[in-house]
């Protein structure tokens, strides 16, 4: 009964992303065709004109075109292969689950090279445009930035466990690209969705809020995905935990210090400073309760990978205030940044920047397995030389 209602989500939660992706592809290929074009048709804009207002785009729109001029060619090369992005991924999923290995290493090779040039333009985008001229400020830029390298580093390693032979580390690794992809519908989804909440809020305060959550909400979304098409007990090789119960403890005092560092800053900053902590602190909470309770319930049911790997990326979710706090004075020195802005960089990266860092303890993980099983078995006529004396 478990196992079938497991699998109904399966299909639930498959069949939802890839209407969202299908549904948001053209509204990236159009997105920047009025940037180009003054007049021009743009799905996107339509949509969140009738949803929230005509002003409200309009607004928006005024505050994009100048930095986006500099870089409308890159930009458009960006949306347009990130829309196709958005096609490319629920077939490689598709494929995958009907094991369909030729057509998934076709359409997967096909999917890395466009990410690349898509994140190229990007990068372009980027370089070319000052932090304080982004649209939302210096924070959205970095949060673009990081997601860019998050999106490029994930997408390389899974293409390497691929090649390595690692083909349950390349899923991991593949997820976590594509949740990173997503960020950028499911911010469209904010953009709509955040103005019947924050009612009067411009769309480039809206963004601010969004960005303080987008990043931890889709790295996530990929560990329930790779831990839902993972029913293994054990991995061979895997033994001692690698976050036993002590680094925990410590991973949650530490935690809860920045945290609680991050809270009192936040408040020093009145409004806006509440609405951007609560828009971190409700995400942030609701992962760590999934975490604990995943976590605990594999430990009691005897599934000690489930519980290492739930384990590791607790422990990642823990230390991720602490990365956020010692990211805010190096933010604020090196770019120049307000008490605010800085803090709200550093507060919206960490949990992304830690969700890599756990994907990469797991695939040492597994790598450091294998290694053990290899050295464990004798090679070939070892154990005749050992025993054969030496004359």
């Amino acid at each position: 009964m478990r196992r079938s209602t497991g699998n109904a989500w399966r299909r639930v939660a498959l069949i939802a992303v890839s209407v969202v992706c299908v549904g948001y592809a053209p509204i990236a290929m159009t997105e920047l065709w009025p940037y180009a074009r003054p007049g021009a048709p743009a799905f996107g804009e339509w949509i969140l004109a009738h949803v929230v207002s005509p002003r409200y785009v309009a607004d928006a729109l005024a505050t994009r075109i100048g930095p986006y001029r500099h870089s409308l060619v890159p930009m458009i090369v960006h949306s347009v292969l990130g829309g196709v992005l958005m096609l490319l991924g629920p077939a490689q999923v598709l494929t995958a689950v009907r094991r369909r290995t030729r057509l998934h290493r076709v359409l997967g090779t096909v999917f890395a090279v466009t990410v690349y040039a898509s994140m190229a333009g990007a990068a372009l985008y980027l370089a070319r445009t000052a932090p304080e001229d982004a649209f939302s400020g210096a924070a959205f830029w970095i949060v673009l930035a990081t997601i860019l390298v998050g999106t490029v580093m994930s997408v390389t390693f899974g293409v390497l466990a691929a090649v390595g032979g690692f083909p349950d580390l390349h899923q991991r690794w593949m997820l976590l690209c594509y949740g990173f992809l997503l960020t950028a519908p499911l911010l469209r989804f904010e953009w709509g969705g955040l103005p019947l909440i924050l009612p009067g809020l411009s769309m480039a305060e809206i963004n601010q809020v969004a960005t303080m959550h987008l990043g931890s909400i889709v790295a996530f979304g990929a560990l329930i995905a790779s831990r839902s098409l993972d029913r293994r007990t054990t991995v061979a090789g895997v033994s001692r935990s690698w976050a036993p119960v002590p680094a925990l403890a410590v991973a949650h005092l530490a935690g809860a210090a920045a945290l609680t560092w991050i809270a009192r800053a936040s408040l020093d900053h009145g409004t806006q400073g509440r609405r951007l902590l609560l828009a971190y602190l409700l995400p942030y909470a609701v992962t760590y309760a999934v975490m604990a309770v995943c976590a605990r319930r594999a430990g009691l049911e005897g599934r000690l990978w489930a519980r290492e790997e739930w384990r590791l990326h607790w422990a990642a979710l823990c230390l991720a205030p602490v990365l956020s706090v010692g990211a805010v004075p190096i933010l604020e020195r090196s770019l120049g940044l307000d008490g605010l802005t800085a803090l709200a960089a550093g507060a919206a990266i960490g949990c992304g920047a830690m969700a890599v860092t756990a994907t990469l303890m797991v695939s040492v993980r597994v790598m450091y397995a294998r290694e053990v099983l290899k050295r464990a078995v004798p090679a070939p006529g070892s154990a005749s030389r050992l025993s054969t004396p030496v004359s």
